[in-house]
């Protein structure tokens, strides 16, 4: 039966086979892999993914289209969890996981910062975003595409841009060019565990409004004096500044 595809939980079905084979093909699975996919929708991927695996985990929040893959797979190799994967809790499927989707837009921001938090038991995540989101989470300082998303994930995650997908790939065809993204956690994150919330705060408030200096968005964090201690110009914009740099930021304060 036709799937209709629901605005509310963002569908935007892949549909093009040399997209699939592109993005299969970066994923490189092996049979015994720990693979999650967030989303299996109508199973562009999922098919072909269980060509290489023994066994394949998806979540999807779409109840139709849950039973929809009941019907057309084994429980043996299929195994679906039902509900919202900004909720779910990644950990519970074990260590060395491979995480991999076409991420619905109107939740990718949010979706990726909740990943973010089982980065320590991943191996990779592999996924097909708004081409929009994918240049903000690899862009470098003093890029306009720099900001907090760029910040949060780069302290974690090395992340590399693979290639463009255009908007005819998909049904609905959404209104913009799509990218897909590898993501691998850092072996040694840049920011300890105790002082991520001071990290987050701190890049938050910086970030906030953009076009003014740190002395500014700052101000309720840094003296005068800590710019020196740093080395860091207070007449700066937040997007002038490097990952490590929010970093020493927040080791600074920690002390």
């Amino acid at each position: 039966m036709r799937h209709v595809p629901r605005k509310r939980f963002g569908q935007n079905f892949l549909v093009d086979p040399q997209i699939v084979t592109d993005i299969v093909r970066a994923i490189h699975p092996s049979k015994d892999d720990l693979l999650v996919e967030i989303g299996p929708g109508l199973g562009a991927l999922t098919r072909p993914l269980l060509q290489f695996l023994r066994c394949l985990h998806v979540v999807e929040i779409d109840r139709d289209i849950v039973e929809r893959l009941r019907g057309a797979f084994s429980q043996d190799t299929l195994v679906i969890y039902t509900g919202d994967a900004l909720e779910f809790d990644f950990s519970t499927l074990g260590n060395d996981l491979r995480v991999v989707g076409n991420l619905p837009y109107n939740i990718s921001t949010p979706l990726l910062f909740h990943l973010s938090q089982f980065a320590k038991g991943v191996r990779d995540m592999h996924f097909l975003l708004q081409k929009e989101v994918v240049a903000r989470m690899v862009a470098a300082p003093s890029n306009s595409n720099y900001g907090r998303l760029s910040v949060m994930l780069q302290c974690r995650f090395e992340m590399e841009q693979l290639f463009i997908v255009p908007p005819e790939s998909f049904c609905p065809a959404p209104k913009v060019e799509s990218a897909v993204v590898r993501m691998i956690p850092r072996r040694q994150p840049l920011i300890a565990a105790d002082r991520e919330k001071l990290f987050s705060a701190i890049v938050s408030a910086a970030f906030a409004q953009r076009r003014k200096t740190l002395r500014n968005t700052l101000r309720d964090h840094l003296k005068p004096e800590d710019y020196q201690r740093l080395e860091i110009d207070p007449g700066q914009r937040a997007e002038n500044l490097s990952v490590a740099q929010f970093v020493a930021i927040a080791e600074h304060l920690s002390k």
